[in-house]
């Protein structure tokens, strides 16, 4: 397509970035990961693009088969979804998103959107990226204002993140700002609960959360 970079010698990974490599193209990925969206859902959720640029971002993946459009009849919005060869991109969003943790991590800057899902799916990617484990299986709540609750779980094998409630063992009240700017912080300077991130539950289960996060 006429907006995609070609790099002009045979590569697997060339061409892979050919096809993704282009600005808001994983993003959208990363976005359409967790289900099926609306246009409106997924502007929101991406904050700083432009509907034409999104429109377009839509049509390049679609032409390559890499989302599907659903518009039944009688609905007004469009909805999109991944195709499987969309959904096997999810290592590489997690790798990427780990690594962004891991190495250019820095505290938000003032009046960018911080979106929880966002947050908390790097934070599974980046457990499950270093091996991180707990003795049992746990599901974290972590109350967001704004931005109500999410589950941060561990199932016994690997780390997740979704919207709703968790198990009740711990409970974190913060805004996403302040575990976002928690997360770049180096780990020595990290406290749990501090000023603006408070922790309840059973203190078994705090202790665990404290050592996931090399908090004191």
């Amino acid at each position: 397509m006429a907006s995609v970079r070609e790099y002009g010698h045979f590569c697997p990974a060339a061409r892979a970035l050919e096809v993704v490599g282009e600005r808001w193209t994983l993003l959208v990925v990363r976005d359409l990961l967790a289900g099926e969206q609306r246009f409106s859902d997924l502007q929101r959720s991406l904050g700083g693009i432009a509907p034409k640029q999104l429109t377009l971002r839509l049509r390049e993946l679609e032409a390559q088969g890499l989302l599907v459009r659903d518009q039944q009849a009688g609905r007004r919005e469009v909805r999109y979804r991944l195709t499987d060869a969309g959904r096997e991109l999810a290592p590489i969003v997690d790798a990427l998103t780990a690594w962004g943790v891991r190495h250019v991590a820095r505290p938000p800057r003032p009046g960018e959107q911080i979106h929880p899902r966002h947050l908390l799916n790097g934070i599974a990617a980046t457990l499950n990226g270093l091996g991180a484990t707990l003795p049992v299986p746990r599901a974290w709540t972590l109350r967001f204002v704004p931005g109500g609750a999410f589950a941060l779980s561990f199932d016994g094998a690997r780390w997740a993140a979704a919207p709703g409630e968790g198990d009740g063992s711990v409970v974190m009240e913060t805004a996403p700002e302040a575990l976002a700017g928690f997360i770049a912080t180096a780990k020595s300077e990290r406290r749990l609960p501090s000023d603006s991130i408070g922790v309840e539950g059973d203190p078994g289960a705090i202790a665990e959360l404290r050592t996931v996060f090399g908090a004191r």
